[in-house]
């Protein structure tokens, strides 16, 4: 099969979404279909694009023996809306360079968000004589409303119609959740027509490891229970409630340690309130590539994952659970909804309220008086879990399973 991968995000940008696409492609690679990502220049987090690609609009690479077709974007992700969205149909348009360039497929798979790239991918597929699958790992415009960034009602209509368009003229629908899921259905898309694409894990890179001891001395937390949260420091993950937390425990649980590794728009925020607050019972690392993070779970010894209390998240599957389970590490999750089920029913980490503090601290205090052996069950069981239903062999199957034609027939989407 010939498939077209276009997304905004892809390495040597670290995220869940560029993780995905390039573990999916050399899946897909390895299994002999023909694979092409069009994606832009890297330019995330900082809004810097680096020294090879600046002054040019497209660029072909061998990317880890997937082919990659590159292509202008207008870099603004800590600028303000209407920067961050000059920057998307900046890409939106310049992609359209990368499809004539591109080979004939099949099949385009296409990420959202942001939701605006769709248009490429539906046009793109027309284009190619294509199917058009939409990949939608998160609700927009709705999620952007809810969490306050999008307020212009003139444009939140104008995203909800077109949002309605792209769902109603794609082929099929992949969603990373099955909140998601549902949401289409209930937009009126055939149950059939929509299939899960979770966040998965490479569970050959995260696995069980010795602990780094050299790494906790290093950090100065050797013989301390270390909770560790590892991704953006953002808005919607909720960390202040967690440094809270952390306040609340520094004088009963003074062998509970938090460790922040990552990078974000709420890192200045976060730290300032760490040293406001005295926190000697946290350490923000910073961020760290992709091939170090086995060593920094190898010290942690649960893993946290947070976000804030609105009704959008109960549908969310964080991508921090999967290399945290896969490596053994129990997780600590301050949400509800979806995610928190599924880690309470594989029994593999505990939860706590969303934005609770106390509920958070509670949980901690809970945590740091278990059994080994209760341990030891939940980190096998995470491991299992990730390697049955989160690898990306078995979400490779399941999107073969949805997407590859019986007959060697291409149809306009």
């Amino acid at each position: 099969m010939r498939v077209i991968y276009l997304c905004q995000h892809f390495p040597p940008e670290t995220g869940a979404p560029q993780i995905r696409v390039y573990e999916v492609s050399k899946e897909l690679i390895s299994r002999g279909h023909q694979v092409e990502v069009l994606t832009a220049f890297p330019h995330h987090p900082h809004g810097i694009i680096p020294e090879e690609y600046k002054g040019k609009f497209y660029m072909y690479e061998d990317w880890d023996g997937i082919p990659v077709h590159r292509s202008w974007i207008y870099p603004s992700p800590k600028g303000s809306f209407w920067k961050r969205l000059a920057s998307y149909f900046s890409f939106t348009f310049s992609a359209f360079y990368s499809l004539m360039k591109a080979k004939p497929t099949d099949v385009i798979i296409c990420n959202s968000p942001p939701l605006f790239l769709g248009i490429t991918g539906y046009l793109g597929a027309k284009m190619k004589r294509a199917k058009f699958v939409f990949n939608v790992a998160d609700i927009w415009p709705e999620s952007a409303v809810e969490l306050g960034i999008l307020k212009n009602k003139s444009f939140i209509r104008l995203a909800e119609w077109l949002e309605r368009f792209l769902y109603k003229k794609s082929w099929k629908i992949a969603t990373a959740t099955e909140g998601i899921k549902e949401y289409m259905i209930r937009k009126g898309k055939d149950a059939a027509d929509v299939f899960l694409l979770p966040n998965g894990v490479n569970t050959e890179t995260f696995k069980p490891i010795t602990k780094d001891e050299s790494l906790l001395s290093e950090i100065g937390i050797q013989g301390k229970k270390v909770f560790m949260y590892a991704g953006a420091l953002g808005y919607a993950q909720g960390l202040d409630s967690v440094l809270e937390a952390a306040l609340l425990l520094k004088d009963k649980q003074p062998d509970a340690h938090f460790l922040f590794v990552g990078d974000g728009q709420e890192r200045e925020k976060l730290v300032q309130m760490k040293e406001d607050l005295g926190l000697d019972n946290v350490t923000f690392y910073g961020s760290v590539p992709v091939s170090e993070m086995p060593r920094m779970f190898s010290i942690a010894d649960f893993s946290v994952v947070s976000l804030r209390n609105i009704e959008l998240f109960k549908g969310a599957r964080p991508s921090k659970i999967f290399p945290a389970i896969s490596s053994g590490v129990p997780v600590l999750y301050c949400g509800d909804g979806e995610s928190a089920a599924i880690l309470e029913e594989y029994n593999c980490g505990k939860i706590a309220p969303p934005e609770n503090p106390e509920g958070i601290a509670n949980t901690i205090s809970e945590l740091m008086n278990i059994a080994d052996d209760e341990y030891q069950a939940m980190s096998e069981n995470g491991r299992k879990l990730a390697i049955e239903q989160y690898s990306w062999k078995s979400i490779v199957d399941e999107i073969l399973d949805n997407i590859e034609m019986k007959e060697n027939k291409k149809a306009n989407s």
